[in-house]
Formats: structure tokens, sequence, C-alpha cells
């Protein structure tokens, strides 16, 4: 029961995100193709907020449902974090979604993103399985 106000913040997000446009293929496309500013907008909107969250949450001591400390480390850049990133904007690319809208567009409707989803968590397991070998 404690969790209920979680799934409210969750389809919240999920009405915000199909309201917004952000789980359209054609608005990604668009942005892709540099024609439309409405992903940039949603992205410049976005930056500031967790950067703005992030800052809160280390001043305030902000703590997990569970009573832990939530500890942000700072991270070293290294060049695995461009390979990455290229791959994954390759796949939002390609498939028009990315992790965020993935459950939202499958609300909608859009049942072929059902492979897209698998498609992230074979992804997700292919990186754990060779993360020793890959570059940090």
């Amino acid at each position: 029961m404690k969790n209920v106000k979680y799934l409210v913040l969750g389809i919240l997000f999920g009405i915000i995100l199909t309201k917004s446009e952000a789980i359209s293929w054609f608005r990604m496309q668009e942005m892709f193709r540099f024609q439309g500013f409405q992903m940039y907008g949603i992205f410049m909107t976005a930056i500031p907020v967790g950067i703005i969250s992030i800052l809160l949450i280390r001043k305030f001591r902000v703590h997990t449902i569970h009573g832990e400390a939530i500890y942000i480390p700072d991270k070293k850049f290294n060049k695995g974090y461009i390979i990455g990133g290229f791959i994954f904007g390759l796949g939002w690319a390609l498939t028009g979604a990315c992790p965020g809208p993935l459950f939202a567009q499958i609300g909608s409707g859009f049942s072929v993103i059902i492979v897209t989803l698998l498609s992230a968590l074979a992804g997700t397991w292919v990186y754990s399985a060779l993360r020793d070998k890959l570059p940090h």
C-alpha cells in the first residue's frame, strides 16, 4: 500500500509523456532530422529539472523508501561513454523510442514497441555479460 504513491507518480509521468508527444516516433524523427523543436524543448526543460533534483537530493540528504541514504558518486569521463551514447542514439533513432517512454508507448496501444522493450532488455543483459571486457 505504501508504494501506491509511486504507482500514481508513474501513471502521471506516462500521461505527461503522452500529452507532450514525447512518445511519438514522428516527434523523435523530427528531432533527429533537425526539423522540429518540440523534443529539444522537452530536453531543455528536463535537464535543469534533473540538475535541481540532484542538488536537492544532496542538500537535504534524501533517503530511499527503505531508509537508505542516497549517494550519487562523481563520475569520471571515459571513451566508453561515447561508444555507449552512439549505440544508444542509433537504437533510439532506428526505433523511435528510448527507455523512458517505452511503457507509455505500449500503454498507448503501440504493441510493436514490445519488440523494442525486449531488445532493450536483451541489450542490458549483453552489457552485463560483457561489462568486464568493455572500456570503463
